[in-house]
């Protein structure tokens, strides 16, 4: 099937993306296929990001997340060596 798509870009990023060959017919089939394969499941990354800023109260600190991460596989360690 052949369906044509017109994009309005400005002039410098249409440039860019020709060059990168983002705008080569079987690049963007390629995109197109591996964002359906995705499944309806899969968040769009940036809303995730807006939903992760709006939750309430500090952020956490690099070493709280180290610390949770530490644990995390401190925990899948010793549930690996009890089996």
């Amino acid at each position: 099937m052949s369906i044509t798509i017109q994009l309005d870009l400005p002039e410098d990023v249409a440039a860019k993306a020709r060059a990168k060959g983002l705008l080569d017919p079987v690049h963007l089939s390629q995109l197109i296929t591996r964002e359906l394969a995705d499944g309806e499941d899969r968040r769009d990354f940036f809303q995730m990001a807006r939903d992760i800023r709006s939750v309430p109260g500090e952020s956490m600190t690099r070493d709280e997340i180290q610390k949770i991460v530490d644990d995390v596989r401190a925990e899948r360690a010793t549930r690996e060596a009890d089996h």
